[in-house]
């Protein structure tokens, strides 16, 4: 325990500094971001839902390099890593699994038919996220059947203030990182550009990677009808030491793409607001189970999602009415799950009511999904909120959620995962409570939450030997509360941030023994986040985070990270460091993170 005393002190005189803070200044409020992941389009300040933004100013100040490390300071969010660098990783949202949680970039579904192993794979680079929005609780009713337990949001952006952004990295473990950002624009039009790559020789035997980025953002004829058009490609090739099956498997390998095409526009008309979209998704992976013997186990997959939506809101005296229709064909061609396709309609339909001088507001709304292979599902839900005051609000919601097993969950085959044919859809209904409290120099906000989940799809073993399979758990009840304190403030004229989150859940596996889960009751059971960013001057600012996590049966692990920027007029200097006391743990199949270790890079912007 000794070698956290330091940081304890520290977290302490942060809290006094916080004090002491010249607080007759205030800051951005970070309340009045429209939140636009949902067909009603809403300031933070007035949704009924668990929803945290990180803006791009917080993204710059995080000191993390990528969008996996950065949501590993967001409380309630499990981010389950293998490797650096975001290598690979799980999404998961209060609990739910990787399959659970929906990923959106400008709006656009990218669940994967595959496996939800592959969700963080179409992130992006930092340097062109505009905002995160993040929604927790049931979302099935305003986006489908994958947002079971919660949805991620990526907002890219427009366009650059400055012409070029160029940025390299070096750090431990031979990590090699370039970049450059180019942006343009006029009255009319404006042209995003980004090329990344990054490499490393690996913190252990088989961990060395090599990821290159790719990112196109055009928007053109602004002043009418604006035509957004976005092209994304990344692609990853890693050692997998212990990733998957058993972690004494240290020969793994795996080279994964991800690509996505995307149309969309906005058309405003007296009272009605049309936002379609037109969009192509495709994901490759590529595993050898021995990385240089490729004929002893070789799967490859290749997915195809091809889309269309079209999301309308109507204002009128009665309120704010959300309609939305969303076509999408999945497929896949696999050498180890055949060639599958299903075709999904999903219709959408809520109407906010305003009562009380403005004061409550009642959501009710409906999803209706058909599948071509599970059929007709309904997912109705509804949110309430009422205002106490311009800065207090309370709010609750609840919803009923659903999903159908994936290409993997139901076909796989391999001497350590089986697939089941007979699986059933997973179902779930989730309800919250919560408030929310902001000022210009404070939020706080408390949710409690709870999910009662039939049918939920875990890969279970009887035994410590032998392998996996796709089981329908008969229920698994889950409870939680989370809390976020954030504080903006200004000290010797510099902006200062203090953000603190906890989340607390528990899950109970009913009527059904099981020693050996790889997902579903391996949850985060006490989840603390602290980040603290000090401004000493315009030109140098520190950041550090701090992270307490602790599973079923597991010993609670504490990781400090700390970044330090100085600027020299258009360049920037940053010192990165990960896991500075060396803690020994790991987030997903026992496989390692790294010790301390760290990176230096620059960045030029003109």
């Amino acid at each position: 325990m000794k070698k956290y005393v330091f940081p304890y002190f520290l977290f302490l005189a942060v809290a006094i500094y916080a004090q002491q803070a010249n607080d007759s200044i205030a800051t951005n409020r970070l309340n009045e971001v429209v939140v636009a992941s949902g067909r009603i389009d809403l300031p933070l300040s007035e949704n009924s839902r668990s929803i945290q933004i990180i803006t791009a100013e917080t993204i710059r100040q995080s000191g993390v390099n990528n969008v996996a490390d950065l949501l590993q300071q967001v409380a309630g969010v499990d981010v389950r890593r293998r490797g650096v660098d975001g290598t690979q990783a799980d999404l998961y949202i209060r609990g739910g699994s990787f399959d659970q949680t929906l990923l959106l970039i400008d709006g656009i579904k990218l669940e994967d038919a595959q496996t939800g192993h592959h969700t963080l794979n179409f992130a992006l680079p930092l340097e062109v996220i505009e905002r995160i929005e993040i929604v927790k609780g049931p979302a099935a009713r305003v986006f489908g059947q994958n947002a079971f337990t919660g949805a991620i949001n990526i907002v890219t952006k427009t366009s650059l203030s400055t012409t070029a952004v160029l940025a390299a990295r070096v750090g431990s473990f031979e990590q090699r990182n370039g970049e450059a950002t180019f942006g343009t624009s006029n009255e009319n039009s404006s042209l995003l550009a980004h090329y990344s790559i990054k490499s490393s020789d690996g913190y252990r035997f088989n961990t060395d990677f090599t990821n290159h980025n790719v990112f196109l953002k055009g928007q053109f004829n602004k002043t009418t009808t604006p035509i957004n058009v976005i092209a994304s490609f990344s692609d990853r090739k890693f050692g997998a030491n212990g990733f998957y099956a058993l972690p004494s498997y240290a020969d793994q390998y795996e080279e994964t793409q991800a690509s996505l095409v995307a149309l969309s526009t906005r058309i405003q008309k007296d009272k009605w607001v049309f936002k379609p979209r037109l969009y192509w998704r495709r994901g490759q992976d590529m595993y050898l189970f021995v990385r240089n013997n490729p004929s002893l186990y070789r799967n490859l997959h290749i997915t195809h999602k091809v889309g269309a939506s079209l999301d309308a809101s109507y204002y009128s005296d009665l309120g704010t009415t959300g309609l939305g229709i969303d076509l999408a064909r999945v497929s896949i061609d696999s050498n180890n799950l055949g060639e599958r396709e299903r075709f999904v309609t999903t219709l959408f339909a809520e109407h906010r009511f305003q009562l009380l001088g403005n004061k409550m507001d009642i959501t009710p709304g409906l999803a209706v999904s058909h599948y071509t292979d599970f059929g007709t599902q309904f997912f109705p839900g509804i949110d309430i909120g009422l205002a106490i005051s311009p800065q207090f609000r309370l709010y609750g919601n609840a919803g009923y959620t659903y999903r159908i097993p994936t290409f993997t969950d139901l076909y796989y085959s391999s001497s350590t995962s089986i697939g089941n044919e007979n699986l059933n859809a997973e179902e779930a209904i989730t309800e919250e409570v919560g408030f929310r409290w902001t000022n210009n120099k404070a939020q706080i906000s408390m949710a409690f939450f709870n999910r009662s989940a039939e049918n939920l799809i875990d890969y279970i073993r009887p035994t410590a030997e032998g392998p996996y399979e796709a089981t329908n758990i008969r229920k698994v009840n889950t409870q939680g509360i989370e809390l976020e304190v954030k504080t903006q403030f200004v000290s010797g004229n510099q902006p200062q941030l203090f953000t603190l989150g906890y989340t607390y859940l528990t899950d109970d596996v009913d009527q059904i023994n099981v020693d050996f889960s790889l997902y579903s009751i391996n949850s985060l059971r006490h989840h603390l986040t602290f980040n603290q960013v000090a401004n000493f001057n315009k030109n140098l600012s520190l950041t550090w985070n701090y992270k307490l996590g602790q599973r079923p049966e597991r010993d609670a692990y504490h990781v400090f990270d700390a970044s330090i920027r100085y600027k020299i007029y258009a360049v920037e200097l940053n010192l990165s460091v990960f896991n500075i006391f060396d803690e020994v743990y790991s987030e997903s199949n026992l496989v390692p993170l790294p010790l301390s270790n760290g990176t230096f890079g620059l960045r030029f912007a003109f």
